[in-house]
C-alpha cells in the first residue's frame, strides 16, 4: 500500500503531497538537467501524476524543451520536477521531500553527460552545517537563532 510523502519549495508557497510506492529513484545527468538545477545531476522520484496533489498554490511551470516542462516555484526558484505532457508519470526532486531519506539510487540517467569525479565523493572530508562557527555566527546576527 503507498505511502503518502509531503513536500514542497524553500519558501513554503508551492507544497504537495504525494502517493510513493517505492523507495527508488535515480540521478539525471543530462545537460538539460544541469542546466535546469545549476548542479552535476538531479535526484527524482518517478510516479504517476495522479498520485501527486498539489496543496495550495500550484507551480509554476518553465517548458524546458519542446518536449518537457519542469514544475517550480517562481517566488524562491526552487526546482519540483520534470514531466513529458504526453505521459502519465512525472518526476518530484528528492530534495523538495520533506523527508528525502527514505529514497535509495536504483539507476542514472543521461550517463553521457555524467561527471564520475561527482560519483564517488565518500572519502572527502566532511564538514557539518553546526560544526562551521562563522556559518553560525552569521545566523545568530541576523535573526537571533541557528535554523532547526
Amino acid at each position: 500500500m503507498p505511502d503518502t510523502m509531503e513536500g514542497g519549495c524553500q519558501c513554503g508557497r508551492v507544497r504537495y503531497s504525494a502517493r510513493i510506492a517505492d523507495d527508488e529513484a535515480y540521478l539525471c545527468h543530462c545537460r538539460m538537467c544541469q542546466r535546469a538545477t545549476g548542479g552535476v545531476s538531479i535526484a527524482f522520484k518517478n510516479l504517476p501524476k495522479a498520485d501527486v496533489e498539489w496543496l495550495g498554490p500550484p507551480p509554476d511551470w518553465y517548458q524546458s524543451s519542446p518536449i518537457a516542462a519542469r514544475p517550480f516555484c517562481a517566488r524562491c526558484g526552487t526546482p519540483l520536477g520534470f514531466a513529458f505532457p504526453d505521459s502519465d508519470n512525472m518526476d518530484l526532486t528528492v530534495g523538495s521531500f520533506d523527508d528525502p531519506s527514505r529514497f535509495k539510487p536504483a539507476h542514472h540517467f543521461g550517463a553521457e553527460s555524467m561527471h564520475e569525479a561527482w560519483l564517488d565523493t565518500g572519502a572527502l572530508p566532511r564538514m557539518r552545517c553546526d560544526e562551521y562557527e562563522a556559518l553560525q555566527e552569521r545566523w545568530i546576527k541576523t535573526t537571533g537563532r541557528v535554523p532547526e
